[in-house]
């Protein structure tokens, strides 16, 4: 009897390290569990998140602000005003994608490149974040009535920002934006060329199509005191192919030279605006 359990716990111990070994294999081959749809589309509300297109993907964007909520009935209370910005983005790969846009609010082309360097994933090689640098340059065209012409490199202006995100859960997603803007050229009552903010932001996802958005920069080092920080507050509507986007923001430009560092609305002091983005996705390749 004593020999038999001897070689009953030989046995044992044998098929247990078989199967440890065995499982080691498995899981060795399985592929890394990728974090996707961390956010519905490639704007958070004003500013990017760190999504990107599938590759051969053009996308359009119309984004749009109305004025201020604070403007009272006469003005239906925002609605008899807007400001527009058409954009294209096109995925040159799954991870690098290149864009061109044009804002009605001082007339602004802007132009950027956008390139996923780190994807969120478990498995033989864990990443805890996905990470997305965005650069981008645009040129005011607003004629001035000043008599001063400034050249064309002074109304350029250019953004370097990263995009750190994590997917928490299937509901919760946050992200880190921090973020350099530089002026050319600044205005007599400015006092730097240069802004350094970190942007705050995230969704919690209230339906399979439906989430809900916030988004604020706190501007560490700003263009002049008369500037406030950008806050937003949206909800995403997923329908196909599209992605309606509601938002109430301070902010009166829909990109970063703009919102980041040139937002004068208070908006805890009623300078709000209702606005939208609809994104439409072609395949193209």
């Amino acid at each position: 009897m004593r020999l038999l359990a001897i070689l009953f716990l030989c046995c044992f111990s044998m098929t247990a390290l078989a199967q440890d070994d065995l499982l080691s294999m498995l899981e060795e081959e399985l592929p890394d569990q990728l974090a996707t749809a961390t956010f519905k589309g490639t704007r958070l509300i004003n500013g990017h998140s760190i999504e990107t297109r599938r590759e051969g993907t053009l996308d359009f964007i119309i984004s749009h602000r109305f004025g201020t909520l604070n403007s009272g009935a006469y003005n239906l209370w925002g609605l008899d005003n807007a400001n527009i910005r058409f954009g294209l983005e096109y995925a040159v790969t799954d991870r690098f994608t290149l864009a061109l846009g044009r804002s009605s609010f001082q007339k602004v082309y802007d132009g950027y490149l956008k390139f996923r360097l780190l994807q969120q994933r478990k498995g033989q090689r864990n990443v805890p974040v996905s990470v997305t640098v965005l650069g981008t340059t645009s040129v005011k065209t607003l004629k001035r009535f000043d008599g001063f012409e400034p050249s064309f490199a002074d109304k350029l202006a250019n953004t370097g920002q990263v995009l750190i995100a994590r997917k928490m859960n299937d509901k919760l997603s946050l992200q880190l934006m921090p973020t350099y803007v530089h002026y050319n050229l600044i205005e007599a009552n400015e006092s730097a060329n240069d802004v350094l903010a970190v942007g705050f932001g995230g969704r919690m996802k209230v339906s399979k199509r439906v989430t809900i958005n916030a988004e604020y920069y706190y501007q560490v080092s700003d263009k002049g005191s008369q500037y406030n920080d950008a806050i937003a507050l949206g909800v995403d509507i997923e329908t196909g192919g599209h992605v309606f986007q509601l938002q109430f923001t301070n902010a009166t430009a829909m990109i970063e030279r703009g919102f980041v560092g040139e937002t004068t609305n208070d908006f805890f002091g009623g300078d709000i605006h209702f606005g939208f983005n609809i994104s439409r996705a072609f395949q193209l390749k």
